[in-house]
């Protein structure tokens, strides 16, 4: 087998318009993590590529390539043959002009992300196969003045193709509701429909699930025939009920992995299974985030699906404390950030 070289993508524009509906760029395009994760690679003897020889540690562009058509096209110049999709992605992304190639893949599936990245279709999905899911709606432009909610306020509001707890908000009341819809709409920064769903009272829990495939455990080889779950993550100082965006308060600043007799319990237990055939069913490729909150009863729902949960990590001098939410979920059972990089590359995979 030959020896993999990779290359870090990041997102360098926006992702287009899907029936109306505006996924919204992070500041860099992931590039943070991108150089986080290229900068670890490379201390711990991973071949990479870079698009200059001797990048900085701290310009996050010295250690990624934009994922365009002559990005992709630089890197493999440089020598990669394997690349890490540390960006959006969606149907027609320009990776797969480059499926046909004897490459090797990090990440999901592009006709995947595109369908799922649809927090209302997957939600919608899972809800059909038993899985729990809050009481939701949608809420368009051309519904404004005429639309009904079986569920008691507070609500959630949230965009359709979000980004983690970017632009989600806490409604009390109807008049709450109709400030929120009306800033939304007029911004337009998400399109011309957003996501409506009941508020759960309970703990979150932030649950990363790893596909398939072999991994290395304390120093043994294990064989996961079907996704499985790493430590549920509690999180905590929610603003409003709704978790910050990582980009305004570090995840260690609000997260902690669960206690060993609150991750034996049968509410955490039972959430695994639910997130493990919630990613079952859309046949994961790398790893995914899925946020759940509980009920009254202690019973998790699922309300919020990630198909490219955020990989920064305490790799370079000046990001100390920026352990993603799958990191300390890592840390649990031993992986530190290069040993998940390892256990993710691992499950790389070819299109042909």
């Amino acid at each position: 087998m030959q020896t993999q070289i990779i290359a870090i993508l990041y997102q360098s524009k926006l992702p287009p318009i899907k029936n109306g509906i505006q996924k919204p760029m992070k500041t860099g395009g992931y590039s943070d993590s991108g150089a986080d994760i290229a900068y670890e690679l490379k201390n711990n003897g991973v071949q990479i590529v870079t698009p200059i020889n001797n990048p900085s540690v701290k310009n996050d562009l010295d250690w990624v390539f934009p994922d365009t058509r002559k990005g992709i096209q630089d890197a493999l110049d440089k020598g990669a043959n394997t690349f890490w999709l540390n960006t959006v992605l969606y149907e027609n992304h320009e990776i797969i002009n480059f499926f046909d190639r004897n490459i090797q893949f990090i990440g999901q599936l592009p006709s995947q992300v595109d369908i799922y990245d649809d927090k209302f279709f997957t939600n919608e999905l899972l809800r059909k196969n038993k899985i729990l899911i809050p009481k939701t709606t949608l809420i368009s432009t051309k519904k404004m003045a005429n639309y009904a909610l079986d569920f008691n306020f507070p609500i959630v509001v949230k965009p359709i193709r979000g980004r983690g707890s970017q632009g989600v908000s806490l409604a009390r009341n109807q008049k709450e509701l109709n400030n929120k819809l009306n800033d939304l709409f007029k911004n337009n920064e998400y399109g011309n429909s957003v996501y409506i769903e009941q508020y759960l009272s309970g703990q979150e829990i932030t649950v990363t699930v790893m596909p398939p495939g072999n991994y290395l455990i304390d120093n043994h080889e294990v064989i996961h025939k079907k996704p499985w779950c790493l430590p549920a993550v509690k999180r905590f100082n929610h603003k409003d009920g709704i978790a910050p965006y990582n980009g305004i308060v570090a995840v260690m600043k609000n997260s902690l992995v669960l206690e060993n007799n609150e991750l034996s319990s049968k509410n955490i237990l039972d959430a695994y299974e639910q997130c493990a055939k919630a990613s079952e069913l859309l046949n994961i490729k790398a790893p995914i985030r899925i946020d759940c909150r509980a009920d009254k009863n202690g019973n998790y729902f699922l309300f919020d699906l990630n198909m490219k949960p955020n990989m920064t990590g305490p790799s370079r001098p000046h990001r100390q404390g920026q352990d993603s939410l799958t990191l300390l979920a890592s840390k649990k059972i031993g992986w530190s950030y290069i040993g998940l990089l390892k256990n993710m590359i691992k499950q790389s995979w070819k299109a042909n």
